[in-house]
Formats: C-alpha cells, sequence, structure tokens
C-alpha cells in the first residue's frame, strides 16, 4: 500500500485531464442508472480496499466539520462546542470548519479512527463515490483520486463501464 500511496498523486496528475473531460461528460449527461452503478463500484471496491491499511484521506487531509458533527463530539468529549472548537478546529478560506492540522489528531498509530463511531459526516461519506447525485460532485472526485486509492479505481472502473 505504501508504494501505491507513494505513485497516486503522479498517477492521478497524469489522468487528471481524461478524468475532468470523462466526469464533465457524465455531469452534462448521467447515465439513468448512475447511483445504481457507483453503489455498485464502490461497494465491490471496498470488498478488495481496506481503508485501515492506508489513512491516507486522514493523513493529508481534513474533513469539514458541520454544526452537528461539531455538537456530537464535543458532547462526547463533556465539552462545549466552542472549546472543541478552540482545541481542534479553525476556519478555512470558506468558512468551513477544518482541523488546525494533519494528519488528524483522531487518527491512532494503527490507522484507526479515536472517534469513529461519532465521526464528521465528511468522514463518514468519503470518498463520496456512492453517494446519490454523484455527478454533482466531480471538483470533489478530481482531488478524492490523488488522496484514495480507491476512489482513483473506482474512476477507472466508471471510464471502462460508462461509455
Amino acid at each position: 500500500m505504501e508504494d501505491r500511496l507513494k505513485e497516486l498523486p503522479q498517477l492521478a496528475k497524469d489522468k487528471h485531464k481524461e478524468n475532468k473531460k470523462f466526469l464533465a461528460k457524465i455531469r452534462k449527461r448521467p447515465p439513468k442508472d448512475l447511483d445504481r452503478l457507483m453503489v455498485e463500484f464502490h461497494s465491490e471496491e471496498f470488498e478488495r480496499t481496506d481503508c485501515l491499511d492506508c489513512a491516507n484521506c486522514c493523513k493529508t487531509t481534513g474533513p469539514l466539520f458541520t454544526d452537528k458533527d461539531i455538537g456530537r463530539i464535543a458532547k462526547a468529549f463533556k465539552m462545549k462546542p466552542g472549546k472543541f472548537i478552540d482545541n481542534y478546529l479553525r476556519l478555512d478560506e470558506e468558512n468551513d470548519y477544518v482541523l488546525q492540522q494533519v494528519p488528524c489528531s483522531f487518527l491512532e498509530s494503527d490507522n484507526k479512527c479515536s472517534i469513529y463511531d461519532i465521526r464528521p459526516k465528511a468522514c463518514r461519506e468519503f470518498p463520496h463515490t456512492d453517494r446519490k447525485k454523484f455527478h454533482q460532485i466531480n471538483h470533489l472526485t478530481l482531488k478524492n483520486v490523488a488522496i484514495c486509492p480507491a476512489a482513483f479505481n473506482i474512476v477507472e472502473r466508471m471510464k471502462q463501464n460508462i461509455k
């Protein structure tokens, strides 16, 4: 997995134009069964891919934290939301709450998440390859193929199976 993670940014860069063009085409004219296909591709990929072998998303990027996420996690930590924000989060350039630093503060040495059961929605849904109306998140998918080997493989499979 280590070698794959080292190669991934360059692979994604090499495929960026091709992926951008393909995903733009999907956005303009999504196949009728796109949502079903994406769930299938996602499920099959994650039968092969174990996130605990990778955790690249947790090591290199931070999720957005919604107000609900902040409230839920702060409550579990028995602290006020403001204190949780002060300790762990910052506002980004789009005024969204994100982690102050990466790797994620909640990532353990064995790649497990110390707040897994209460993790942010963005973490629960990452890499967003099985979400409804997948065609609407091209910009996110283009970023995620450089971070997540599974997302990269899913997009490659899409290109092979969706004409």
